[in-house]
């Protein structure tokens, strides 16, 4: 700068105090790079943007130097100036010196509420024309690539609005309450880095032996071989299926390390969405799903395609065990499923096991109970036994299998058929360890049972007790007790967590033996019931059950037979209805569609079928199925659902993602909805994602590997005007925020509304700016191409045209 004022001041180059005496005195002593950084959006003709800039954070660095503009933390980037954030300029002794400073430079930039021209700047300084010096201008027109940028996945951000959410408006699971959990502090997880490598156990010998020889294997051990269900069904009955992937990650390799000589752990399955994932911290321990045959994991059957295709991806996903039932014993309804299993070959080698399963009803100790008898079991195993089952399970879902009732049961079975015998029972009864016990006197092969925490009521007995009872007898599970006993404590202290869910158990009575309510039901259904303001009428509740199960046949109850019970027993107590009324047929009633999905045979068949009665009243004019469900399924069209998928998901679906859909659509829209707004919320502590922090409680968590932030809850602002707040952290001690509409306030200034970009009906402005012209009204029709409004910022102006003809709903500027 002094030398340019000297020099026009007059005075020559060659002036001492300038000292350029020739072109000798001038040369290069390296090379220096400058980008302008600008909140203009390059995947959008470089239109710029403006708003407030949530975070900002700069680079630094040997070699670099910064010329800031409204470059920090909560500046207002607007319309009428330069979008000039920063100049970043490098300087090396060589050009590729400076590219390459640059180059980390930006990457470390973090600019979070407006868009910028980065990413666009980086894909430039790493093209082989640029660093070669061979440019020219029309370089950037001709080279469409440095336009084809990687998502940005802003994580951080989404994570911290996840949370705002929850301090601000609490979780929706509560209704507008906001309870606390019994414990926020992590669980103790017992130490196992003592001990040596993994020992071996039931999946290794899978891998060796494969499905047949396996199932020999299991039927010549002497111990009593045991499942924990922990991780599925004991959580399902008690807490309705609320414990989250992140508490079982924790605890999969102390079980590796503490409980090897396990069968399988239950972990998938039911009527459940959530993640089929391997939990490669137990490589050595089977794990174990329930498969509704036709229904799949749902409610409803599905196309055989469907079910097939779930099977094998499961399978390939590392499940090593399906426990195939159908909700009807209905056999035929099985083939599809169990075919799935025998024909799956995972490409990791390990083929799955095929457990069928009959389901427990009646009672066989009772003479005047002959439509479920010994017979009727003994048979039905022998079907499947031929179906090619390597494993027959006896799936007594609402703890009916008295101990007299389980010991001849399996004696009879043992002397039937030549493949093991899984017995899985519910501890509603509070009698079900002797079942399993007087069944192990009998040859019982395996058991089910749940850590002591998790244990019994609707749960399945306790398997922490049931192994030590067997100690020293001749069916010794070979589990550790010490061991079983430091899991169980941090399954405690995981329980605690969820405390809230934790509902109002209702001691069961033998009326037990007469309602049949699964165990997985019992406390579902008086969620339901409390929901309906019909708690105080449970004991109505459950003889309503045992009078629908009579009045459609007495058929075997489990989901999603259960359910459709469930639901017309709620429905005659809430209307104040008996059986001889709807069997009267004088009343036009509104039955719920699962007792019509029921009848018309959409879940398959009981033996018997259904009373005819019954069913007409019920079906009125809707044909009910003659053949099974399945068969008249169109196959689903992957393809297509793929193609679907697509616009919801921005990409290319997955296999997973798009069996996931056709199982769930709702449920699957839901979730990836929630990750697309909140990004993977599995990874905060279960207190934290369920209640949010407290002011000064402080998180670390991982993104992704070598990727940790450390979260601290600072505290929230008063409301605005238009009934949002501020909720301040701070973000690896950097200072950020969020901004968050209080949905208990009403605003006193209008919302602006923004244009859902998953609606095709909705029409967004390209870019931000001032709307300077509006060309239609509410009620006008337009024609593809014509003109709606003008956006103008920074001096230019975007015309937004229809897209396709319509017709204008409303103008939201």
């Amino acid at each position: 700068m002094k030398s340019q004022i000297l020099i026009a001041q007059g005075l020559p180059l060659s002036d001492e105090r300038i000292g350029i005496n020739s072109q000798a005195d001038v040369r290069t002593t390296g090379f220096a790079v400058q980008c302008r950084v600008t909140t203009e959006d390059p995947a959008n003709n470089f239109l710029p943007d403006y708003g407030r800039v949530a975070h900002y954070r700069s680079a630094g660095g040997m070699g670099i130097r910064l010329d800031a503009g409204s470059a920090f933390s909560g500046a207002v980037v607007n319309p009428f100036y330069d979008s000039l954030l920063v100049k970043v300029t490098a300087r090396g002794r060589r050009f590729e010196d400076a590219i390459k400073k640059l180059d980390r430079c930006l990457a470390e930039f973090r600019v979070r509420g407006v868009k910028t021209n980065i990413p666009f700047l980086v894909k430039l300084l790493r093209h082989s024309t640029f660093q070669a010096g061979l440019c020219t201008t029309r370089f950037i027109d001709e080279t469409p690539e440095l336009f084809q940028f990687p998502k940005r996945h802003d994580r951080a951000t989404k994570l911290l609005t996840y949370l705002g959410e929850i301090i601000v408006n609490g979780n929706s699971l509560f209704g507008g309450q906001r309870p606390q959990p019994a414990r926020r502090e992590p669980a103790p997880v017992p130490d196992v880095s003592h001990l040596n490598a993994v020992p071996l156990g039931t999946r290794d010998r899978l891998h060796d032996l494969g499905p047949e020889k396996f199932a020999a294997w299991v039927r010549d051990q002497k111990p009593l071989m045991m499942t924990d269900t922990t991780f599925r069904d004991a959580h399902q009955s008690l807490l309705a299926t609320r414990l989250r992937t992140k508490d079982f990650l924790e605890i999969a390799e102390a079980y590796s390390r503490l409980a090897p000589q396990l069968f399988s752990l239950e972990m998938w399955g039911g009527a459940t969405f959530d993640t089929a994932m391997r939990l490669q911290k137990i490589p050595n321990i089977l794990f174990q799903m329930l498969l509704r045959a036709s229904n799949a994991v749902g409610y409803t059957n599905y196309p055989d395609n469907v079910v097939t295709e779930f099977v094998h991806e499961s399978a390939e996903c590392g499940m090593d065990v399906f426990r195939v039932f159908d909700s009807l014993n209905c056999v035929p309804n099985m083939q599809v499923a169990m075919d799935a299993v025998l024909s799956a070959t995972p490409s990791h080698g390990v083929r799955p096991i095929c457990e069928a399963s009959i389901c427990y009803s009646g009672d066989i100790t009772n003479p005047g109970r002959t439509k479920y008898s010994l017979k009727y079991y003994v048979d039905m195993a022998k079907q499947l036994e031929k179906m090619g089952a390597h494993i027959l399970a006896i799936k007594d879902m609402a703890g009916l299998c008295k101990p007299r009732a389980a010991r001849e049961l399996v004696r009879t079975l043992k002397q039937e058929i030549g493949i093991p015998i899984h017995f899985h029972t519910h501890d509603t009864g509070g009698i079900q360890a002797a079942s399993i016990l007087m069944a192990a006197e009998e040859g019982l092969d395996i058991a089910d049972g749940a850590m002591a925490p998790m244990s019994g009521g609707t749960s399945q007995p306790n398997l922490n007790f049931l192994s030590e009872s067997l100690r020293f007898s001749p069916r010794e599970t070979g589990l550790n007790s010490l061991h079983l006993d430091d899991l169980a404590a941090y399954w405690k202290a995981v329980r605690q967590f969820y405390s809230p869910f934790e509902s109002e158990q209702q001691p069961a009575t033998t009326d037990l033996y007469s309602h049949e309510m699964p165990g997985g039901q019992y406390t579902n259904l008086f969620q339901q019931a409390k929901s309906l303001g019909l708690a105080g009428q449970w004991p109505e509740i459950c003889r309503a059950y045992a009078q629908v199960n009579l009045m459609v046949g007495d058929i075997v109850k489990v989901t999603p037979s259960s359910k459709a019970v469930g639901d017309m027993a709620l429905f005659m107590v809430a209307n104040k209805l008996t059986p001889e009324v709807i069997l009267d047929a004088g009343r036009e009633l509104a039955f719920p569609e699962s007792i019509i999905e029921l009848l018309s045979g959409a879940m398959g068949f009981p033996e018997s079928g259904f009373p005819d009665r019954i069913q007409q009243i019920i079906l009125r004019d809707r044909k009910p199925f003659t053949t099974r469900p399945g068969e008249t399924l169109p196959p689903a069209n992957f393809d297509k659902i793929g193609d679907s998928l697509k616009g919801t998901l921005k990409r290319e679906p997955t296999n997973r993602e798009k069996l996931s859909s056709v199982l769930y659509p709702k449920v699957f829209d839901d979730f990836s909805k929630h990750v697309a707004q909140y990004s993977d919320t599995s990874i905060f502590p279960t207190p934290v994602f369920f209640f949010g922090m407290n002011t000064g409680e402080e998180i670390s968590i991982d993104i992704e590997s070598g990727k940790t932030l450390i979260i601290k809850y600072l505290t929230m602002s008063e409301p605005h005007a238009d009934g949002s707040r501020n909720v301040f952290f701070e973000l690896n001690g950097q200072p950020r925020d969020v901004t968050i509409i209080d949905r208990s306030l009403e605003p006193t200034e209008k919302h602006a509304v923004k244009a859902d970009p998953a609606d095709a009906k909705q029409v967004g402005a390209s870019m931000p700016g001032m709307v300077v012209t509006v060309a239609i009204q509410p009620g006008d029709s337009v024609k593809k191409g014509q003109k709606l409004l003008t956006v103008e910022a920074m001096k230019m102006e975007t015309t937004i045209s229809a897209e396709r003809d319509g017709k204008i709903a409303d103008v939201l500027v």
